[in-house]
């Protein structure tokens, strides 16, 4: 059980996602139905379950821990789980610690988490227009997310913005978003829109922008120079050269970039999706709860899922149809 997890197209797996809870304080449009109905909390796995569960993966070479949701710090407790996972950082076992947020709780949590060894965190945030904001959020306040940010580079966390970039909304605000992500010392990702459950009145199709023609944008302004960095997620990267940014652009459906995935999801039920993009999943709770008192049916189970990881996704756009479409939710997967 000492032998490091490697899949079956010789991909070490060292990247866990993990979301904490389906549940969120926005409803943004791409990710769910205004009307969501939410997990029984039965469901869920305790803190105490994901931090079993999570040392599991660390035990077993995991090295990299992105908590997600859902919204992550909506979970009631949620410090008390960062703060068990702290330990492993102190080990060396796990190399880092971080998380994806709407940014709506960071103005509560930000010195807490980094006093809990969380240097860097993702913030989801698409436009800088207060009603453009509330519009795609369904629910979301521009201005308790902006307080977040700042709350955070205080504490001293490094934060890189997720921009979905969604066609006939935040076109225009491009150079906007990009401005104000360097006026801040900010890094900035564009990712492209995935087909991930219903989201009730919005079309796919009307929203989806491909990369391709955000970075054309950029090349109308700017001198573009790719960049080799990885940073061990799906992301590639560009400088502009006249501000010296560094853009990322997570492209499933106009590049696929599945060749070099190191990474597996967890959701808040226990379920481990070795992709993304495919259905397939190996239920962890069974063995976990089954066997309080060792972890060899847990450590099985999940060399066994990672044995069933497929070689990439079918995400497509090109045919007018949403191929490749997933029945469940962002928030379900954990993004």
């Amino acid at each position: 059980m000492t032998a490091p997890l490697i899949d079956p197209f010789a991909r070490a797996i060292t990247y866990l996602r993990v979301s904490v809870t389906d549940r969120c304080d926005f409803r943004c449009v791409y990710c769910m139905s205004e009307d969501m109905k939410f997990l029984p909390k039965k469901d869920l796995l305790t803190l105490e379950e994901l931090d079993r569960m999570c040392s599991t993966f660390v035990k077993m070479g995991v090295e990299k821990l992105r908590i997600t949701g859902g919204e992550p710090l909506v979970r009631r407790n949620i410090m008390s789980f960062f703060n068990s996972m702290t330990r492993h950082l102190d080990s060396g076992a796990l190399k880092e610690l971080t998380l994806t947020t709407n940014g709506s709780q960071l103005h509560r949590f930000a010195d807490d988490l980094y006093a809990a060894g969380v240097r860097r965190v993702n913030v989801s945030l698409d436009t800088l227009d207060e009603d453009k904001f509330a519009k795609v959020t369904r629910w979301g306040r521009l201005k308790q997310v902006l307080n977040g940010i700042d709350a955070a580079q205080k504490a001293g966390l490094r934060i890189k913005i997720n921009a979905v970039a969604l066609k006939g909304f935040n076109e225009e605000e491009l150079p906007l978003i990009t401005k104000w992500c360097a006026e801040r010392d900010m890094d900035l990702t564009w990712i492209e829109v995935m087909p991930m459950g219903d989201i009730g009145n919005e079309d796919r199709l009307d929203q989806y922008w491909s990369l391709k023609d955000v970075r054309k944008e950029y090349e109308n302004h700017y001198t573009v120079t790719d960049l080799a960095e990885r940073s061990g997620g799906p992301a590639r990267y560009v400088r502009l050269e006249e501000s010296g940014q560094k853009i990322g652009f997570i492209t499933p459906l106009s590049h696929n970039f599945c060749e070099s995935c190191n990474r597996v999801r967890l959701t808040c039920t226990g379920e481990l999706y070795m992709c993304l993009g495919q259905e397939d999943m190996a239920d962890l709770r069974a063995p976990l709860r089954d066997h309080p008192d060792t972890e060899q049916p847990l450590e099985e189970a999940i060399r066994a899922a990672i044995n069933l990881k497929p070689k990439g996704h079918d995400f497509d756009y090109s045919r007018q149809t949403v191929d490749g479409k997933m029945s469940r939710h962002m928030s379900h997967t954990g993004g």
